[in-house]
């Protein structure tokens, strides 16, 4: 008999050395010198992995002997089924994706090294140099999911060579940013938060030259790497993107541990984000009585005192969003741990979108949100800023996946396994930027604006479209748009124009692309929130006169991070 402490343990390490990309992302430590190999070979030992794990859980030689044991064991074996049935369903093959593919893991496996004067110099030139090889491992996986006949989609193919030819250029800044920090000015801040040493005359020169030539020849591999996309595979892939109603359900049970009747599911996006639209008419009613909201939203967005010019100040003006917001929930509304009482704030070197990473397991990196800023010179505009960062930093990610890091009664495996988990993880995020409403925090009506038209219409848009492309649905009667007819991704970037702010075209473009490499995902959102809101309302009916909101938040998170319906299941519990 071994523990299931155990079983965890071993599991966490194992995992970690086939997939340090992904490793890494999870904050397990251990791997910052290694790339995940992407090959046929690496693809089988993670799944050999996830079979041996199952059975050695399922055989009876792991002791379960108290309650939390039994849901420590629920949640893994949740998640190594759901890893065997896509391995089964050959869903890893072949496999390219918008937001959380194999490139965009190897681009972040290195961002998240560049750490400033705490950067590990040496872990850098390790993954830089382990780049190119593992290029050639997805190349090697993608021909030959190719010669069986299993390509991504177009346009999952061509976004990736897109972001091949941009990765380049943040690479080669690396040997720069080395400089910076060795001799740049003492306490000197770049926009990615990264700080000058202060003249440091002991540079290592060899590994100066290292990091550039390690860097050249990663930058030249993603240059090739592209030309194979764009040449050799994208004349190979289908034009079709919905992935249909079997591949979408294993979604559902990979992003939010649930089944779902979909076409009900479907039907409830629709009255969800026109009960939220009707919400922001009321709030932009507060604002400027009389005009529409997207009047609204323009006088908003062309207002100075909600502008902030270039990334370093934006960088600045959401540092102090996340720190006032720590300040005012601590021993209030949430008992926030000291290791938790700063966020890193980040500009991304490479677009990347909005995104919180929890602290690693050992805290040598802080919890961090990362967003994007297209224009680092230019003004950004922050009246829908704070409700998005309610739903990354505290009470959100942070919080939530800062305190799962922290808490000794769980395994390891629960303590880093948040980003396995989307609905439980997003769902509580949206949950967050809502709740603050309810403890007060929007007191400029802007920000409760904000958060419904940053946050909760476009998520709800989401549960529509998402649905709706894979399934290649009908648009229902009595929406006013297009009824009747089935969703194309042309049909789908005019909903978000009608249902979003003035957007450029290229970030809905990109949001189109994502939800058709990623069945499910999107929905995780709005699906994760409901099960939350529904299983507050269970336990203040429940509870009666006795309900206590920090308690049920206490108790909710200290469960760690699970599927939904098992995180259903365990919230009845009295």
């Amino acid at each position: 008999m071994i523990s299931l402490d155990d079983l965890a343990d071993r599991y966490v390490d194992e995992f970690a050395a086939l997939d340090p990309c992904l490793a890494a992302m999870m904050g397990i430590a251990g791997q910052d010198a290694r790339l995940t190999d992407y090959g046929p070979e690496g693809r089988a030992a993670r799944a050999g992995l996830a079979r041996a794990t199952l059975a050695r859980l399922e055989s009876g030689d792991v002791a379960v002997v108290s309650d939390a044991d039994r849901v420590a064991a629920a949640v893994l074996r949740e998640r190594l089924e759901t890893d065997v049935a896509l391995h089964e369903a050959r869903v890893h093959e072949g496999f390219l994706d918008s937001t959380d593919g194999p490139v965009q893991r190897l681009r972040t496996a290195v961002e998240l090294l560049d750490q400033g004067a705490g950067t590990d110099w040496d872990a850098v030139r390790s993954r830089l140099r382990a780049l190119p090889g593992a290029l050639e491992g997805l190349r090697t996986d993608l021909e030959a999911a190719r010669g069986g006949g299993r390509v991504a989609a177009r346009r999952q193919v061509l976004r990736n060579a897109r972001e091949c030819r941009d990765i380049p250029a943040y690479l080669m800044s690396l040997p720069a940013k080395y400089d910076a920090v060795h001799t740049g000015p003492a306490g000197s801040v770049d926009s990615a938060g990264s700080v000058g040493g202060g003249g440091d005359a002991g540079a290592d020169a060899a590994l100066r030259g290292e990091l550039e030539s390690a860097a050249a020849e990663a930058a030249q591999a993603l240059e090739e790497f592209a030309a194979f996309l764009v040449g050799d595979l994208a004349p190979h892939a289908p034009e079709r993107d919905a992935l249909g109603p079997d591949r979408y359900r294993l979604g559902v049970r990979d992003f939010l541990g649930t089944t779902l009747d979909l076409e009900e599911t479907y039907a409830w996006g629709f009255e969800e984000l026109a009960r939220i639209e009707a919400e922001m008419d009321e709030a932009a009613e507060r604002i400027l009585p009389g005009e529409p909201v997207a009047a609204v939203r323009a006088a908003l967005d062309a207002d100075p005192a909600y502008r902030v010019t270039g990334a370093r100040a934006f960088r600045e003006y959401l540092q102090e969003l996340a720190d006032r917001a720590i300040d005012d929930l601590d021993g209030v509304h949430f008992d926030i741990p000291a290791p938790l009482r700063r966020i890193d704030c980040r500009i991304p070197p490479v677009e990347s979108g909005i995104y919180y990473l929890a602290p690693a397991e050992d805290l040598s990196r802080p919890g961090t949100v990362w967003w994007t800023v297209r224009d680092p010179a230019a003004d950004i505009v922050t009246w829908s800023v704070p409700g998005t960062m309610f739903h990354e930093g505290v009470p959100g990610h942070h919080l939530q996946l800062g305190a799962t890091v922290l808490n000794a009664g769980l395994n390891r495996f629960q303590r880093v396994a948040g980003e396995l988990y989307p609905g439980h993880c997003e769902g509580w995020g949206l949950y967050a930027e809502r709740l603050m409403d309810e403890l007060g925090h929007y007191r400029d009506p802007a920000h409760k604006l904000g958060m419904l038209a940053g946050g909760q219409q476009f998520r709800a848009a989401r549960v529509v479209l998402d649905i709706g492309l894979h399934l290649q649905l009908r648009i229902p009667a009595g929406t006013g748009f297009h009824e009747g007819e089935r969703w194309t991704p042309e049909l789908g970037l005019e909903f978000l124009r009608a249902h979003t702010g003035p957007e450029p075209e290229e970030a809905l473009a990109f949001e189109i692309d994502r939800y058709l490499g990623r069945p499910a995902q999107a929905i995780a959102y709005k699906l994760g929130e409901r099960v939350w809101l529904e299983a507050r309302e269970a336990a203040r009916r429940r509870d009666g006169a006795a309900f206590d909101l920090k308690a049920f938040h206490r108790r909710a998170l200290d469960l760690g991070p699970m599927g939904l319906d098992l995180l259903r299941t365990e919230l009845s519990r009295a």
